[in-house]
């Protein structure tokens, strides 16, 4: 059994506001913590093969990064400034048709090494493929929520389902159980009542959840109540969507009845305020969601539409936006915007009882920012400065699943150099393939 020891300036366990340990400590031993307290609190028979000793690093759990879709890194920066729809149908999905399960692969591997970077230690992911993604989440050390995505109408539809099936049995508590894999219906307008009632008696049968984009923007408002009569989360209330486990990604546009019925069932939203700002789909109606009881957490969506998967700069975006949509500087304090990526991101994933906090039982998902920064001096309110101050540089040191990924910047799982310049190549290869095609 490995042990490890963790001494800190302080301890945000996010176990309760006000749960701050100054000059604290946390026992690792093997995946899990067994121990945090004030220095000297660790138990006289905890005997560690390793310490790390850092007076000016803070402690807090790894970010969760609750909606992506990781290997559309290799996407970033070839479509910008278009409308939702408009950048998926001429943009994205064309060129999506081009890409490999090895082109899958590496684009996963740019995004788990930028998350690691940033922090994240957990990531939500729909895509394709996800057994090329698993195999790059299993190398890099992270842990994931994986989905595949899933269109419930045309000649793919059948494969796609069949494909979800397969890589459920093959990979869900896979990777020493840091991978769960989930279904991934793409969205109501792409995926018909009959389509997902069937995927709900599957995913009843297999025993996971359902991963899915809902509410995100007017027009699919407009298309779904042409079509149904009602609202997209009354319409999935309808099918039978919210008997199950469920991760909804951006929930931005929803009436009075919509926040009652997500509250209600206790669904876990995904919060993506700077895709949702960048692709001018609306503000999410975050405020009234957590009165309401709502269980809410944050993502970065992709990084085509972001264009970073920083989760520091994602939980800084949708505290301001809250206060300026509102116009209440009260809105989304400090304290549960940080709670949002921690243990509200773990409630999301049904993963409150594995991760989100600095606990003992809990698995050794932690990382360590250097504090020791012209920018966050003086030492005030540390939730703020993560909040509002911190910046991915400086996380310094990232533990998962009580294993050490990254330690003085440097990410121990991966070849960093070799990890950019494949995907560098595979991003030009890509296009170029899309392009041959268009003009041959």
């Amino acid at each position: 059994m490995s042990k490890l020891l963790i001494k800190c300036m302080a301890v945000l366990t996010m176990d309760g506001e006000g749960e701050i340990i100054r000059n604290g400590e946390i026992a690792v031993q093997d995946n899990e913590i067994s121990h945090v307290g004030p220095a000297g609190s660790t138990p006289e028979d905890f005997v560690p093969d390793r310490v790390l000793d850092c007076p000016r690093m803070m402690a807090m759990p790894g970010l969760i990064n609750c909606h992506t879709h990781a290997a559309m890194t290799l996407l970033r920066g070839y479509a910008d400034d278009l409308p939702l729809m408009q950048w998926l149908k001429e943009k994205i999905w064309p060129l999506e048709e081009h890409l490999t399960p090895d082109d899958i692969y590496r684009g996963t591997l740019l995004c788990c090494a930028e998350m690691i970077r940033g922090g994240t230690t957990t990531f939500a992911d729909m895509y394709d493929a996800m057994g090329r993604v698993a195999q790059a989440v299993d190398e890099s050390g992270m842990r994931a929520v994986l989905s595949r995505g899933m269109i419930g109408f045309g000649p793919k539809a059948d494969r796609a389902f069949s494909e979800s099936v397969e890589f459920i049995k093959e990979w869900h508590g896979g990777a020493g159980g840091r991978v769960t894999a989930m279904f991934g219906p793409h969205a109501p307008y792409t995926c018909p009542p009959e389509y997902l009632k069937r995927v709900i008696e599957a995913a009843k049968e297999l025993g996971v959840g359902i991963h899915i984009h809902l509410a995100e923007t007017l027009d699919e408002i407009k298309e779904i109540n042409e079509r149904y009569g009602k609202s997209p989360v009354a319409l999935m209330e309808e099918v039978g969507l919210f008997e199950l486990p469920v991760l909804a990604a951006h929930c931005v546009h929803l009436d009075d009845n919509d926040i009652e019925i997500m509250a209600r069932r206790r669904v876990g939203i995904a919060h993506n305020p700077q895709s949702n700002m960048k692709l001018a789909s609306g503000v999410a109606p975050v405020s009234r969601l957590l009165e309401a009881g709502a269980v809410v957490g944050l993502g970065t969506d992709g990084a085509a539409s972001n264009n970073n998967l920083d989760m520091l700069e994602e939980i800084r975006a949708a505290a301001l936006l809250q206060k300026v949509h509102t116009g209440d500087s009260r809105a989304l304090p400090a304290y549960t915007a940080l709670l949002m990526a921690t243990a509200e991101g773990a409630r999301v994933l049904g993963m409150e009882d594995t991760i989100g906090r600095i606990k003992p039982g809990l698995r050794a998902d932690i990382i360590l920012l250097d504090m020791h920064k012209p920018h966050l001096y003086p030492l005030f309110d540390l939730y703020a400065h993560v909040v509002y101050a911190a910046a991915s540089s400086d996380v310094d040191t990232v533990i998962i699943d009580g294993r050490v990924v990254m330690e003085n910047r440097r990410i121990l799982t991966l070849d960093e150099d070799a990890v950019l310049e494949e995907a560098q190549r595979t991003a030009e290869s890509l296009v170029s393939r899309k392009e041959a095609k268009v003009n041959g």
